[in-house]
């Protein structure tokens, strides 16, 4: 288990415990004590160091408006020879190669290093970015299979043009199929998504299994979280989910998905 709170001030006081009950309450465990990545910033900072002792980064001035007007995909290049002397910089790492990787559930997947552009590793705040903590900890950690939702794809090209760049060990990847309203936005950043309430946590999970196309039992709608989650193992089939991006959710005011 592992708190992702580097961005400090957008840190909600008590969301972390928050987080832990809900998994608690959705029938979820895991090993060992839970890892925060506040408390891991040396980590992020060695494996930055080695980065740059390597010549794989150089700093960059570029603001988000600035790189907004300049209408091209990934990153233009801008600082690669040189940051404005003097502006506050953040730090990028140069991907000069195509990344390509074969998804459990999306199949073959390039990402040519002019899409992916050069990533933010050390923002200009100072704060580690993300795709770099997470690479160090994934490695630290021992994690051998990545699963989270299609939105997140692109973010595996960076990821593994980081963990070739470090020498650490690649994942396996399988990016599910986002839940989406009818109209094609994202469920869980609509007015619809609501927190889980740990009573209707069974309810959920067998709705989740049936968005997911594995069809449990009507009878096992009243169950216990552990008891969908155990079905839920035993009977997983991925092929439903096959080269799927998104998943309509096309719900009632009240279904558990929606609150």
């Amino acid at each position: 288990m592992r708190m992702e709170d580097l961005d400090t001030p957008r840190v909600v006081p008590g969301s972390a415990a928050e987080i832990l009950r809900t998994l608690e309450a959705l029938g979820l465990e895991w090993d060992g004590s839970v890892i925060y990545q506040s408390e891991r910033l040396e980590r992020y900072a060695a494996a930055l160091d080695a980065l740059r002792a390597a010549g794989l980064t150089f700093e960059c001035s570029c603001s988000r408006r600035q790189l907004a007007e300049a209408d091209e995909p990934g990153y233009p290049g801008t600082c690669r020879s040189g940051a404005v002397a003097g502006a506050p910089t953040a730090t990028r790492l140069r991907i000069d190669a195509d990344v390509h990787f074969a998804d459990r559930l999306q199949g073959e997947c390039t990402f040519t290093a002019r899409q992916l552009g050069d990533v933010v590793i050390r923002r200009r705040d100072g704060i580690y970015a993300y795709q770099l903590a997470v690479v160090v900890d994934d490695a630290a950690q021992g994690v051998t299979d990545i699963v989270r939702g299609c939105d997140l794809i692109a973010s595996t090209g960076w990821q593994l043009a980081l963990q070739r760049a470090l020498g650490l060990p690649e994942p396996r990847y399988a990016h599910l199929p986002l839940v989406v309203e009818p109209d094609g936005s994202k469920l869980a950043k609509s007015r619809r998504s609501v927190p889980v309430a740990p009573r209707s946590a069974g309810p959920l999970i067998h709705a989740t299994l049936g968005l997911l196309a594995q069809h449990p039992p009507a009878e096992l709608a009243r169950a216990s979280p552990a008891a969908l989650i155990q079905w839920g193992i035993a009977h997983w089939d991925p092929a439903p989910l096959t080269g799927l991006r998104t998943i309509s959710a096309r719900l009632e005011p009240g279904d558990p998905i929606s609150g």
